[in-house]
């Protein structure tokens, strides 16, 4: 029933002490044999997506980074800064496992058929704490890859992938027909572009620097414009009246940039025109579903009174959908996972590297172009 099934094997926590530092460690966990419907992965891959580093680092600096401990069971102490320690308290003395993706290869199996039909096969998992060297998960967690598929190329499979036709499928049930997107340049936002270019639906991508414009442009975006730019009022004006955004989905949270989308798309539907105090009946939507800045969201109310500015998460808009039309998302991923959701890597890294001050000031940063790949089966440097 096994390939190779240990009795143990790592796990990467994250804890907050209580003198207020950040600990990162990797602990020795059990390995449960899996019951009928479930299985055994090897994990072989897993990404440091940004909704994975609110539990690996949290508010912590990560160029404060100082390793100690042993070569087999390295500790990582990152300093948290006086003003974010509130919001940190909470975590205090409870070793969180981290990641919520990942793919590897199916070691053991229950006795269900649809375990056992898993058996040797490569799978991508959807189950949290998957910075770890085997997970035991339930059938319905997994997505099995297709052939010639490996667990590289199939270590994001949900987060981006869900994500990108979730902001359509929003986009499509409240009503609009084009969308814009910040922090475009992502690994997400070029697949989100890509998926829209497939898809024959017109977007607007929001970057900060020249050259992700050129990046994108390259890719085939048509409507892309920058933040650093004298010009980028105006440009975002235009590329809203262009392709009749309504809905935006911000990664960026905090500033000025979430009234800036709602200015520019009332700006773009009244055209000038003298609409009275309460601006156009146009309903026009903000989403905040990331905080590469966290400070506070500033609102200027130049756009009427037909607007929204929300949040938006993954797993409630799943579970909002349903697992039928859930489903079918996935099985599309699956269809496409080389081709519209493939995802790039700068680096590949072991649990043991994760933990690397030099490697946690660099993945730390969420630069664009810099996402990494844990694979907990490989040997650390």
């Amino acid at each position: 029933m096994s390939i190779d099934h240990p009795r143990t094997g790592l796990q990467l926590r994250s804890l907050v002490s209580a003198t207020g530092e950040l600990e990162l460690s990797l602990a020795s966990v059990e390995v449960p044999a899996p019951r009928a419907n479930e299985v055994i992965v090897r994990v072989e891959a897993t990404p440091i997506n940004p909704s994975d580093l609110g539990t690996l680092l949290g508010a912590a600096d990560p160029a404060s980074a100082v390793l100690s401990g042993t070569a087999e069971h390295p500790l990582a102490t990152l300093r948290i800064p006086a003003a974010a320690r509130a919001a940190m308290a909470a975590r205090a003395g409870t070793a969180l496992p981290v990641g919520n993706e990942g793919a590897g290869i199916v070691v053991a199996a229950g006795s269900s058929t649809a375990a056992q039909a898993l058996l040797r096969r490569p799978v991508a998992v959807l189950a949290g704490a998957m910075y770890a060297q085997f997970r035991c998960v339930g059938v319905d967690q997994c997505l099995a890859l297709p052939e010639g598929t490996t667990p590289a190329e199939g270590a994001s499979s949900f987060i981006n992938p869900l994500t990108a036709q979730g902001m359509l499928e929003t986009m499509r049930r409240e009503g609009h027909t084009a969308l814009a997107h910040t922090a475009a340049a992502s690994n997400l936002g070029q697949m989100l572009n890509r998926l829209c270019l497939a898809d024959g639906v017109a977007l607007v991508n929001v970057v900060r620097r020249p050259e992700q414009v050129a990046l994108l442009r390259g890719q085939g975006a048509r409507w892309v414009v920058g933040t650093d730019s004298p010009s980028f009022a105006a440009d975002l004006r235009e590329a809203m009246g262009a392709t009749g955004a309504t809905i935006a989905f911000d990664a960026i949270g905090g500033g000025p940039l979430a009234g800036q989308l709602l200015s520019a798309m009332e700006a773009a539907i009244t055209r000038g025109e003298n609409v009275g105090r309460y601006g156009s009946e146009t309903h026009k939507q903000v989403y905040v579903y990331g905080g590469l800045d966290t400070g506070p969201t500033q609102i200027t109310r130049d756009f009427g009174m037909a607007w929204g500015v929300g949040g938006w998460l993954l797993f409630p808009f799943l579970n909002r959908i349903g697992p039928e039309l859930a489903a079918t998302l996935k099985a599309r991923v699956a269809a496409e996972l080389k081709t519209t959701f493939r995802s790039e890597y700068a680096r590949e890294i072991s649990l043991h590297d994760a933990l690397q001050p030099a490697n946690i000031a660099a993945y730390g940063k969420r630069a664009t172009g810099a996402k990494f790949l844990i694979n907990p089966s490989r040997h650390p440097r």
